[in-house]
């Protein structure tokens, strides 16, 4: 079941030259399948009486009631030939995915006529899309019953999100980055001007005076927290230290909400262990389960990594944020993705452990357990030097050895070549990965933000080729 809600708009088009008839019966056609799909969609039935688009009194009709509406998406359903510019004159309105599809055409009649003529269109409409520089997503002329159809309606569903997403994030940065992390320091002015991403710096001590607060009122919500923790995982810390992280997962939540945050990053070390005695990993893992997720080290660029990996499945899979730490002791393409916590308590394999302490802080608030098996989309947005890149690939989790903190194995195709794109860059050692196959959507999602795709295996054709619904899957 998918979390996330997209609206998209639906405009059918088509041209006066070929039949008003038979467009207008496709037209229904395509949405008595995005109502079985359960597709939430605005549509324009009421513009005129064909309820299609073909002139500029109905497109600016369209237009106003589309953003009255707040669409994520455009549908652009060629149901004959269509008329071109009114659907590049609509879509320039908007910035938003745009998801070109046509019916296939039926045989000629016996005496050789036509009635649509929607392929031909579809290549009329693509082309004045470009000169009006409008990006666009095109699904192959399939019939509406095909499984292609359905498959490509979802998956450009699921594009919208991740660009929604993208585009609304505002991210709550608690202390600055700690000194030594050189490697996280990210552009913030550059991050609002390209992007729409904004960040809310506090410092520590609002955090912690909000902890403090919430403690001396005895909220009811730390409370909450403490027993939710002690049914999900086995609490080896103390009253005390289960109270504090309780209190900061409380806090944390509370202020994201203050400042209009979906996401966080924080300062989690050593400043932090000094003013509230714990590790903040604990909390945030809980956070990263209620899709709010926050990072260490202050990687905004690893918060917006998770953000978007998450988007590309709807919500329907919470994503896991690790430090990619050592090669597999015996496995040539082995690698170690671990975390003193982080990941949420939701995807671990056995049962999460709070324990006393971690052997790289001696304090409490890390987590224990390692995560399920599967296969995992990889992800990492960054940038440097005014260039932004997503990275991605699919890797397969692989046995191990057991490792403290939160941790799994995965088996890539080359470690070679994904060890080579970190240390090339702009990539560093913190990477968001999600247990679901979203490569095809999040390269389908970066024409849509400004950023370059960027595969660490050789996989680019094997994802057009799923995009244009030649295979099921990219994973071998």
């Amino acid at each position: 079941m998918m979390t996330d809600k997209i609206k998209l708009g639906f405009a059918p088009t088509r041209r006066n030259i070929f039949s008003a008839d038979a467009a207008i019966e496709f037209a229904d056609l395509t949405r008595n399948k995005l109502n079985a799909m359960d597709v939430d969609f605005v549509d324009i039935k009421d513009i005129n009486e064909d309820g299609l688009l073909y002139d500029d009194a109905g497109m600016k009709k369209i237009a106003a009631k589309f953003k009255k509406a707040g669409i994520d998406g455009l549908f652009l359903a060629n149901e004959n030939f269509g008329t071109e510019y009114e659907c590049a004159r609509l879509a320039k309105q908007f910035d938003v995915p745009v998801l070109l599809w046509g019916p296939k055409d039926e045989a000629p009649a016996t005496d050789g006529s036509r009635l649509r003529d929607t392929q031909c269109g579809l290549f009329a409409i693509g082309k004045v899309l470009r000169r009006f520089k409008v990006p666009f997503t095109y699904l192959v002329n399939a019939d509406i019953g095909d499984s292609e159809f359905e498959q490509g309606v979802l998956d450009f569903i699921k594009v919208c999100n991740v660009v929604k997403t993208f585009k609304e994030t505002r991210i709550l940065q608690v202390g600055p980055r700690p000194f030594d992390f050189w490697s996280t320091m990210v552009n913030e002015g550059e991050l609002l001007e390209r992007f729409n991403i904004s960040l809310s710096p506090i410092p520590l001590t609002e955090l912690v005076e909000k902890i403090h607060e919430l403690q001396s009122n005895n909220d009811s919500e730390i409370a909450e927290t403490e027993q939710k923790l002690r049914s999900i995982a086995d609490v080896e810390i103390s009253d005390k230290d289960l109270n504090m992280v309780s209190a900061l997962k409380v806090a944390l939540s509370r202020k994201m909400k203050e400042y209009g945050c979906n996401a966080g990053a924080i300062q989690c070390w050593t400043a932090l262990q000094d003013e509230i005695g714990i590790l903040p990993y604990a909390s945030e893992s809980l956070l990263q389960d209620e899709g709010t997720p926050v990072t260490c080290e202050t990687d905004i660029h690893g918060v917006i990594s998770e953000l978007l990996v998450e988007a590309a499945t709807m919500g329907q899979e919470r994503a896991v944020f690790a430090d990619v730490n050592c090669r597999h002791p015996e496995n040539p393409n082995g690698e170690l993705l671990q975390h003193l916590g982080v990941f949420p308590y939701s995807t671990a394999r056995n049962k999460p452990k709070l324990p006393k302490s971690h052997f790289v802080f001696d304090y409490p608030g890390s987590v224990g357990f390692q995560a399920k098996d599967g296969t995992y989309t990889l992800c990492r947005f960054d940038g440097d030097n005014g260039n932004y890149s997503l990275l991605l690939g699919n890797a397969k989790t692989c046995d191990g050895p057991y490792e403290q903190g939160t941790y799994l194995w995965l088996q890539f195709v080359n470690l070679n070549r994904f060890e080579t794109k970190l240390v090339y860059g702009p990539y560093i050692h913190h990477i968001a990965a999600v247990r679901s196959d979203v490569v095809p959507i999040l390269y389908e999602a970066c024409k849509y933000l400004d950023i370059s795709p960027d595969f660490y295996d050789p996989i680019e054709d094997d994802v057009k080729a799923y995009l244009r619904g030649d295979i099921k899957s990219i994973v071998k």
